[in-house]
């Protein structure tokens, strides 16, 4: 019987950023999904207005928690840094096909980080967000005026005898028509990328809660136990296993 050995793998930060990051997608998508269906729930303006406004500040959450991420990338321990979580460098593509090949062979490959199949997965989970965050941040000031962009929003559309810094959401009698016209259609592109953007991400997030369950089952490794005490117990060499923490 394969002796096990139990690594530390996950550091401290990069399982508050994973859990932060899973807490916030789904408050995002629970409250978004209600935004989506005022009109069928028949929420009056003021619900809709307190929903978006709970949406922006659990946005707020979202990125700065994906910036530390961004930031810790460069200073966390091996697994946690950009090398180590993106595919690509020196022997990345030869490791992913003997890995594709050893899983399908039905004696897969064990790694301490992220394998190579499961970095494609994290690239693109890292892209989505990223394109989720920038767009949510800019609808947060095309529809309340909130930060970073709000104030350079609201210069645009108030009324010539309004001070920017007193606009109200759903006050049209506060903005200039026609520049609040131009606004919403400079809004529609990043509106239509956010909303499509999070529909891919929910399949993304499927696909990789599966992958996560039957690379576990196929594997091994306690990958899901892991990300909550940052420890892998393993049988066998893991094949990143040099440089790497043992006990």
């Amino acid at each position: 019987m394969p002796e096990l050995k139990t690594y530390a793998v996950w550091d401290a930060s990069t399982r508050w950023f994973h859990w932060i990051n899973a807490l916030c997608v789904i408050a995002l998508a629970v409250v978004g999904f209600l935004i989506l269906n005022t009109g069928a729930l028949e929420v009056p303006t003021a619900g809709k207005l307190t929903l978006k406004t709970i949406h922006v500040w659990i946005g707020y959450v979202f990125v700065l928690n994906l910036l530390w991420r961004i930031v810790w990338a460069f200073f966390g321990n091996r697994y946690a840094k950009w090398r180590s979580i993106l595919p690509g460098g020196r022997g990345y593509f030869q490791a992913l096909r003997s890995y594709v090949a050893a899983f399908i062979a039905g004696h897969p490959e064990q790694y301490m980080g992220h394998n190579p199949a499961g970095r494609l997965g994290i690239a693109v989970l890292f892209l989505l967000i990223t394109i989720l965050a920038i767009t949510g941040l800019l609808l947060a000031g095309t529809d309340l005026f909130y930060p970073p962009l709000g104030h350079w929003i609201a210069q645009w559309v108030a009324a010539p005898d309004v001070a920017p810094g007193s606009l109200r959401p759903y006050a049209p009698e506060m903005y200039d028509a026609a520049a609040y016209e131009s606004m919403r259609a400079f809004r529609k592109p990043f509106a239509m990328v956010h909303l499509y953007g999070f529909y891919v991400l929910v399949v993304v997030v499927v696909l990789h809660v599966a992958s996560v369950i039957i690379t576990e089952l196929r594997e091994g490794g306690s990958i899901i136990s892991a990300m909550f005490t940052g420890r892998k117990i393993i049988s066998g060499r893991p094949v990143d296993e040099e440089r790497s923490t043992r006990n």
